[in-house]
């Protein structure tokens, strides 16, 4: 061990300074983002070894997997047409066994010496009346008996996640194990940022056995309290940053408003139908935040088609009877026109005057709104990501409701709520989010949920075809359409094959428009069109001069046609559950029997098991937490909404109680003590200075 490693006794001591690291290793280590002890201990396995019991050569039977301990009697290296192999002889006092390596076989031989005691670890196989084990993971012992530090046998292993450089290094799971062994020896102690009196009260581990059981688990039970506390810590300081934001904006006050009910009664007044109980509740939920002295801060989510949009507009009523203006902000022009159209269409018999602003607007337009918006003249502004740009000035912004939620990240919010002073804020998404992950995604939110449709919602009959029977698809569509509906027919557009995507999605327009249906109107849609092709394109479909509406992704929001009643989704496998049920919700918004059709070629089983969820099942919610477990829940603070979330140990499907403690706990400590002054709390603070507090001024406006 170095000498610089001898005198320190702290975390933050270089990795290279680990014995068998080095310059060069730290190098591989600094591309994961791991610079120090601590980093490296932070760096947890994927999976554990049960090797707490060792097996005799002779009690072993066929599929057995083992863990022996033996001699090599004698070892070989073997020449094939494809390459090397090494064969080696090891015996106990009980048999004998082969063993079998392809893969870097001259490095094996090399290293493997007549008379090595060897710990073996491999699944067991019949070979000519014996028995071999086949790739084994072996380590040699440098003595007669097992001891701890050969780290494999007799013990609970861990299995680290592995990269081509970590490989190329020569850091493999027995080297890093060691590595990490040698860490964790050179560290006397962790200091705890829980006192042991918040240790009790949470029922959590001290974190310097934790960090340690961790990796080398005693036992069984110690590695599920390890695990316990450190997934308890990640979601905690998630938790205690949500609760600084919600108690940031609890300080905030303002005029409250009142429930003036001229233009609230009018609109009400002219619906062609009932409120649900959901939406009449949301209602009551949002008035009581507008009356009370803090700003609103609340999501409102619910299904596909529940009538999110009329809660909305009848809120914004109630906001414009108060002279406040009101930002309506959605992610595309496209849904920022639907939206335009539909709030227009409430207001302009009752003097509101309703405004559209998007990026695709001429420069003249665009001067024309922004003095109507700045002199107040503008009541509802309806526009995508051009709202937050340094030329929008508000008159008195009072109101802003942030549509599809789910396409923004907490970011992109703040700069709409910096805007103006202290701005009710309400955000809806037509993802239904899993309970569980809704108080992580938007814990610094109150929550209204709309978990009923609107009565006479016809259903949307689902069925899933394989590809080789289009054909059958093609003719419903074409009798469908000659009975006065319109289809919608959806191709995938994934980042990663983009260009591919795209020339599949247009050849197969080009190919049905000229062989399966000549005698109808196809059209093509998608993102790479110009605005104003987009535009013509989507006018003509909204006005029924298109049949049938070749699209990409870019139709999962803002069409909103009554008399589409059937979309057939082709390579439906690649798309996520909740989007394929958001897409699934553009048909089905008239009177019309209405039909979703999932094409794949797919013959994997676990995919027709996955798109059976949406076939059998219309409940967004139920859809929303199968499509957690599958595709993970994205960021939650950045502007990207996919991919998981960079949680080190923390599993937002599975750690449902720990999220409810921990977020208790947080909430709990943030109320008593908003600035962590308290000394109990001073590590607790130092971790949230150190590791979360850049994120939380980030994310919160003063």
């Amino acid at each position: 061990m170095s000498e610089a490693l001898q005198n320190s006794n702290t975390l933050d001591t270089p990795i290279q300074f680990i014995k068998n690291v080095g310059p060069k290793r730290a190098e591989v280590f600094h591309s994961l983002g791991i610079s120090t002890i601590k980093d490296l201990l932070y760096y947890f396995p994927r999976k554990y070894i049960d090797r707490t019991s060792l097996t005799t050569i002779g009690s072993i039977k066929e599929g057995d997997k083992v863990n022996l301990v033996g001699r090599i009697k004698s070892v070989n290296l073997r020449r094939i047409n494809k390459g090397n192999f090494v064969t080696a002889n090891v015996v106990d006092h009980t048999g004998s066994i082969r063993l079998m390596w392809f893969n870097a076989a001259n490095y094996i031989h090399q290293s493997l010496k007549v008379g090595d005691l060897l710990t073996m670890h491999g699944k067991v196989a019949a070979y000519k009346g014996s028995y071999q084990i086949v790739h084994p993971e072996y380590e040699k012992l440098n003595a007669n008996e097992i001891s701890r530090d050969n780290l494999t046998t007799g013990f609970i292993v861990p299995v680290y996640p592995l990269t081509d450089d970590l490989k190329k290094s020569g850091l493999e799971n027995r080297n890093l194990r060691k590595i990490i062994d040698q860490a964790l020896k050179s560290v006397e102690n962790i200091d705890d940022h829980f006192d042991r009196d918040l240790r009790k009260k949470f029922d959590i581990e001290d974190l310097n056995i934790a960090l340690r059981n961790i990796h080398y688990p005693k036992d069984f039970e110690s590695l599920d309290k390890s695990v316990h506390r450190l997934k308890y810590d990640e979601h905690f300081f998630l938790q205690l940053l949500l609760a600084k934001r919600k108690s940031k904006i609890k300080e905030n006050k303002y005029d409250s408003i009142k429930f003036k009910t001229k233009s609230y009664n009018k609109v009400l007044k002219n619906l062609h139908f009932e409120l649900t109980g959901s939406q009449q509740l949301s209602l009551r939920e949002i008035v009581d935040d507008f009356l009370s002295e803090n700003p609103m801060n609340r999501m409102m989510q619910g299904d596909v088609g529940c009538g999110k949009t009329i809660v909305s507009i009848l809120a914004a009523a109630i906001v414009v009877d108060n002279n406040y203006q009101v930002a309506i902000m959605a992610p595309t022009d496209l849904l920022s026109k639907q939206l335009f159209k539909n709030f227009k269409s409430h207001f302009e018999s009752i003097d509101v005057k309703c405004t559209l602003l998007v990026g695709s607007l001429k420069p003249k337009e665009k001067n024309n709104v922004l003095n109507e918006i700045k002199s107040g003249k503008s009541n509802i502004i309806i526009g995508t990501h051009a709202l937050f740009q340094k030329d929008v000035k508000f008159n008195n912004l009072g109101f802003i409701v942030i549509d599809e939620q789910h396409r923004f990240g907490v970011n992109q919010r703040q700069k709409l709520l910096s805007k103006s002073n202290n701005p009710n804020l309400m955000a809806m998404t037509a993802t239904p989010i899993p309970r569980t992950l809704a108080i992580t995604y938007n814990g610094d939110m109150d929550l209204s949920i709309i978990d009923e449709l609107p009565k006479n919602r016809p259903d949307v009959h689902t069925s899933y075809i394989e590809k080789e029977n289009l054909s059958t698809a093609f003719n419903f569509i074409r009798e469908q359409v000659e009975g006065g509906g319109q289809t919608i027919i959806v191709y995938p557009l994934i980042n990663e094959s983009e260009k591919q995507d795209l020339s599949s999605a247009v050849e197969s327009y080009e190919y049905l428009r000229d062989n399966i249906f000549p005698d109808l109107k196809v059209g093509l849609m998608h993102g790479k069109l110009e605005n104003e092709n987009k535009n013509l394109e989507m006018n003509n479909f909204m006005n029924g001069e298109i049949d049938i509406l070749v699209s990409t992704t870019v139709v999962e929001v803002g069409i909103d046609n009554p008399n589409v009643n059937v979309m057939l989704i082709n390579n439906s496998e690649r798309f996520g559950l909740s989007q394929l049920h958001q897409l699934r919700g553009r048909v089905g918004r008239g009177t019309k029997e209405s039909y979703c059709l999932l094409c794949s070629d797919s013959e994997s089983p676990k995919t027709k098991e996955r798109l059976s969820i949406i076939v059998n099942s219309r409940n967004g919610f139920e859809i929303a937490d199968e499509d957690l477990k599958l595709r993970g829940p994205g960021e939650f603070f950045g502007e990207k909404q996919s991919g998981f979330v960079k949680f080190k140990i923390a599993d937002l499907i599975t750690d449902g109680p720990i999220i409810r403690d921990a977020r208790m706990n947080a909430f709990e400590i943030i109320k008593n003590d908003a600035n962590l002054t308290q000394e109990n709390h001073s590590l607790i603070k130092q971790k949230f200075d150190d590791e979360y507090l850049k994120l939380f001024l980030k994310t919160t406006v003063n």
